[in-house]
Parts: C-alpha cells; sequence; structure tokens
C-alpha cells in the first residue's frame, strides 16, 4: 500500500495528478490485469505512442508504475508494471489528533549479533543445557538460536532489530520488554546486579535486578530443566524512551529522549543489555526466551511513530 499524507504535498501532488487523467485511469485498468508495453497500450486506447508515452512518464514519475526494457523483435521494448494495489491519503494531522501507528517485532534472545560472556555462562533449550558451560568461545556456535535461557555473570547481548516504518516518519516512543535477573551460581535471590540498557549505543538507563531466582519452577520451564537448583524465572522489565524520558516499567529512569537515539537515520536499532565494567553491583545477568520463565514472549520491540 502507498501512504501520503499532507507531511509529504510534493509527493502527494504528484500522485493526485498522475491519477487525474481519464487516460492514466485507463492505463491503470489495463496493469490491472498484468504487465503491458507501450504499443500495447497505445492499440488499445486507441491513442499515438507518443501520447501513450508521455502519460507514461507522468505515472512512473509519480511511482505509481514502473518500466523496463525488454528485448524485442526489433530493438527493445518498454514494459508498465503497476507498483501498488491500494492508496492511503490521511488528510489529518496526525499528531494532532494523538493517533500513533505501531511497529513490533520480538527477537529471540539466541539471535545476537555481538556479545561478551564470561563465566558463570551458558545456554539452555527446551531440551536442555546446549553448549558446554562456562566456555564463552561456544556462545559462537549456531545452536544458539535455539536457545530459551541464555546467562553470563560478566559482559553483554547485543541485538540488532530492522527498522522497518515509512520514510519521514516521527518516532513518539520507543519500547523494549524482556524477562530478566541476575545471575549466581545456582541460584541466589539476594543477589543484586545493575542492569544497564543501551539503544543506538546510547546508554538509556540501569535497573537493579534485586537476584537470580530459583525458589520454584518457572511457568514456562520445559520438563527437560525440572525443580533443579538453577535459575527459574525472571522480572519482566520495559523500558520506554519517549519524546521527554526515558522510563522503566512507567517509572523515571533518565533524561534521555528518541531524539538522542537517531532513529530514523539508520536501518536497525541496536539493542545492548549487559553489565557495566564500573557497575557497583556485578551480578551478572539471565535473559529468558518465549518458551522459559514466566512469560511467553522473547524481546519484544515496540515503536509508536506518526
Amino acid at each position: 500500500m502507498l501512504e501520503l499524507s499532507l507531511k509529504q504535498p510534493e509527493k502527494l501532488r504528484m500522485v493526485v495528478h498522475a491519477l487525474s487523467s481519464e487516460v492514466r485511469l485507463k492505463i491503470i485498468v489495463l496493469l490491472n490485469k498484468g504487465n503491458v508495453n507501450i504499443n500495447q497500450l497505445s492499440e488499445k486506447l486507441n491513442i499515438p505512442v507518443s501520447t501513450a508515452s508521455s502519460h507514461i512518464k507522468v505515472l512512473e514519475e509519480a511511482g505509481l508504475i514502473q518500466t523496463q526494457l525488454r528485448p524485442a523483435s526489433r530493438g527493445a521494448m518498454k514494459v508498465c508494471t503497476r507498483n501498488f494495489d491500494d492508496i492511503h491519503i490521511s488528510l489529518n494531522d496526525p499528531k494532532s489528533i494523538n493517533t500513533y501507528k505501531i511497529y513490533e517485532l520480538e527477537m529471540p534472545i539466541g539471535q545476537y549479533t555481538d556479545f561478551h560472556v564470561s563465566p558463570t555462562c551458558g545456554m539452555a533449550s527446551q531440551d536442555g543445557i546446549i553448549i558446554p558451560e562456562d566456555e564463552p568461545v561456544h556462545f559462537y556456535h549456531p545452536v544458539r538460536s535455539n536457545a530459551h535461557l541464555i546467562w553470563t555473570r560478566k559482559g553483554y547481548f547485543e541485538y540488532k532489530f530492522p527498522l522497518v516504518i515509512p520514510p519521514g516518519a516521527k518516532v513518539q516512543s520507543v519500547e523494549i520488554s524482556t524477562e530478566v535477573c541476575s545471575e549466581a551460581p545456582n541460584y541466589d535471590h539476594n543477589w543484586p546486579s545493575d542492569i544497564t540498557v543501551w539503544l543506538n549505543g546510547v546508554e538509556i538507563g540501569t535497573w537493579t535486578s534485586p537476584g537470580d531466582f530459583g525458589d520454584r519452577p518457572g511457568k514456562l520451564n520445559p520438563k527437560a530443566w525440572g525443580e533443579t537448583t538453577r535459575t527459574q524465572y525472571g522480572s519482566l522489565k520495559t523500558w520506554k524512551v519517549s519524546e521527554d524520558r526515558t522510563t522503566i516499567d512507567d517509572i523515571y529512569l533518565s533524561d534521555i529522549t528518541v531524539e538522542h537515539l537517531s532513529i530514523v537515520e539508520r536501518e536497525y536499532i541496536s539493542f545492548r543489555i549487559g553489565i557495566k565494567e564500573d557497575a557497583v553491583h556485578k551480578g551478572g545477568i539471565n535473559l529468558f526466551g518465549s518458551n522459559f520463565g514466566d512469560y511467553p514472549q522473547d524481546i519484544k520491540l515496540k515503536i509508536s511513530f506518526y
């Protein structure tokens, strides 16, 4: 679908102009049935080839169709293809009526693009431990795609979320939520850890996890994990960066705003979560996927924009 609004007046004008001609509307109707070359358009519409070419140029400049040169019996022919099935034109200022569009994506916890880990460290799937514990080199192994629980005593995990929002959109807020807790040998409810989050390389704030929880099985944990003396569940935390502040679970965290993140200048949003070298409480981190812990989700990104 082609999305248009008053925020793109030149683009809107070109599209409306392209559709204001009866001949060009007939061309769109013909292209609904399949690709057509300019000679065929000329014949079907009973107009000169030069006139058909002029109309095609207007439609192409508006982005409604595209053309390709293909071999013909005599030289080459220009073949036309329609670009969109639907056009939506918004005549309102989205911000003035406080309506935002939402882009959401969940990232499996094993799909990190960068990491630094130190013992105690490891990962597990629904079938149990899937790499040798306390050996960081195995975090490069492709089996990490199956992970639903990963942990490290030091370091971080970084993820890249593709940014799929319309050109020219203005971001109102970015939210990241994940189930997380500290990392202690076995488990320890009194094991604080200062867990920091970065978005696009910008530190947005730190939350101190009170401990590494293991007094009961996680609600989603597989039978293979059992009632062991290991980590079982975490806390679901939501970091939100808006136009005026950053919060965690709607509680003020820092003065970082969406403007600091330079979101629209990128093709992705990078999310890093981990323990800073100068943290007061270096209690490690556990990250839970959709089939571990208490919450049926992976790392969830939510972007509100207009």
